[in-house]
């Protein structure tokens, strides 16, 4: 995945992965874990999956996208390297919130030039609205303060998944820990 980068052996990489219940964010993370996405019920916490690639160990924190959930989320910003916002494509009725949660999110000072990449999900869905139409609704050209991306794919086909992968390996931003 992370072909490009070549840094300390097992270097770690925090990875925070968000989005309204229902996204597809649960089965994007086992996609990348290479498991089994047959059974997957909604996230009442959390999930975390270390994935190893090319020296990387990427630390995936997969946290649940329901309305009671959502005020967690401030609790796992700290130290995160690349910000991954999943979007159900298809729910054109739920783009405002997703819109509203997303512009919260990059308000936030802990998050602050973390690079941000977009999941446009269930592109497989004939009703799904393109990367681009999101792109727009979403505004993001207003985005300045940190490195962007809106990857189409299908958490389900796992199709565009690898590329939004290889665009988080180029954009990782490695911050200073506090120890």
């Amino acid at each position: 995945m992370c072909v490009r980068l070549k840094q300390s052996p097992d270097q770690e990489v925090r990875l925070l992965l968000l989005g309204l219940d229902n996204a597809g964010k649960t089965t994007l993370l086992k996609q990348l874990a290479a498991e089994d996405i047959s059974h997957i019920t909604p996230t009442q916490g959390f999930n975390i999956k270390s994935v190893q690639s090319d020296g990387f160990k990427l630390n995936v924190w997969d946290i649940g996208g329901q309305r009671r959930i959502r005020p967690y989320w401030k609790n796992y910003f700290e130290n995160t390297d690349v910000l991954i916002y999943v979007i159900d494509s298809s729910d054109r009725k739920r783009f405002e919130e997703t819109s509203m949660e997303l512009a919260d999110l990059l308000d936030q000072e802990d998050l602050a030039g973390v690079p941000l990449l977009i999941f446009a999900n269930k592109q497989d869905l004939t009703t799904a609205s393109t990367a681009s139409e999101l792109a727009e609704g979403l505004h993001l050209h207003t985005i300045r303060d940190r490195m962007w991306q809106v990857q189409a794919c299908s958490a389900l086909t796992a199709e565009g998944v690898q590329d939004g992968m290889i665009w988080v390996c180029r954009n990782i931003s490695f911050r200073k820990k506090n120890s």
